[in-house]
């Protein structure tokens, strides 16, 4: 126990230092995001300490209403490692997922999903839904919220107030 860690119990200051790292790249994508005129939201999916994909929201250049960062940066992951399962990752998203991403990441087998702002109208993570925790759910993620959060809800607000102001 050279660092003065028990055996078996986490640097919770080295998780809460990689969290804040992937979550400033997934911030970056959600800043070119915003710089394209979409929903700022930004999303990467690590393995093993490396980066399978970054992406951020782009339904609108797309015209796909499946273009959410996360499942672009799931499939982007899933061509990398070539296999519908992404089991051993984590998902960092600077919003917190939909129905609908939360849905991929359960049927991806995403391991753990890190998320920035929580959406109480619309988050599937505890947010407005439990999905994540949903007991007919044969996949079990783990997950840590707020990282970053008030960077990330800076973002959403200012984007939807100067939109607001057109």
């Amino acid at each position: 126990m050279p660092d003065g860690n028990p055996a078996g119990v986490p640097d919770v200051s080295a998780q809460e230092a990689e969290d804040r790292y992937w979550m400033s790249l997934a911030l970056q994508e959600a800043e070119r995001g915003r710089e394209a005129g979409e929903v700022p939201v930004g999303a990467v999916v690590v393995l093993d300490g490396r980066c399978l994909a970054r992406a951020h929201n782009a339904p609108i250049g797309e015209r796909d209403p499946t273009g959410h960062a996360e499942i672009r940066a799931l499939r982007e992951a899933a061509q990398r490692l070539a296999n519908y399962r992404l089991p051993g990752t984590t998902l960092y998203v600077t919003l917190e997922p939909c129905p609908m991403c939360v849905g991929a990441m359960v049927h991806a087998r995403v391991a753990r999903l890190v998320y920035g702002a929580p959406d109480p109208r619309t988050g599937a993570a505890g947010g407005a839904l439990d999905l994540v925790s949903h007991p007919s759910h044969n996949h079990r993620i783990e997950v840590t919220g707020g990282v970053e959060a008030e960077r990330a809800a800076a973002m959403l607000r200012e984007f939807f107030r100067l939109r607001r102001g057109r």
